[in-house]
């Protein structure tokens, strides 16, 4: 892999695929960063083309362990190669791809649909702990013992 700079951010390009590693302190302030993000628009000019090989899982440059496919931002249908903590793979193009996307105001998308989905998680909860609490008074009343003994006279 070789350094690339682009802008103020260091990545590091591979030459016989045209991949890109970033660690993820350097990809979280890109992500974050507008001035970076107009560069790499600048530097990556297109998009590229979306290969349709069959699914590889990479190695962490770092720690060489598999690294996981994430769709980016959950919403962004860009799937990358990442290691918690360490770094991110990128195929050609999906870095352009990536802060096309941000720009787009995607991740203000994704974390409302992320909000949204812990709020209904929530309500289920709530109405779940409702329901339970209505079962368990319908069941004492259930398995009560009644006696009618006071009727007949012990």
């Amino acid at each position: 892999m070789a350094p690339l700079r682009v802008g103020t951010t260091d990545l590091f390009e591979c030459g016989s695929c045209d991949g890109l590693w970033v660690d993820a302190a350097t990809f979280e302030h890109l992500c974050t960063n507008a001035d970076d993000q107009a560069a790499v628009l600048h530097q990556f000019s297109t998009p590229g083309i979306e290969k349709t090989e069959a699914v590889r899982y990479r190695k962490c440059a770092r720690c060489t362990q598999l690294m996981n496919r994430v769709n980016f931002g959950r919403l962004s249908g860009v799937i990358v190669d990442a290691c918690r903590g360490h770094g991110t793979y990128l195929d050609p193009g999906e870095l352009h791809r990536i802060v096309a996307f941000i720009q787009s105001g995607g991740l203000d998308r994704a974390r409302a649909a992320q909000l949204e989905e812990l709020k209904e998680r929530e309500r289920r909860a709530v109405d779940a702990e409702r329901r339970a609490a209505r079962e368990r008074g319908r069941s004492e009343v259930h398995n009560r013992s009644v006696s009618w003994s006071f009727l007949v006279g012990d």
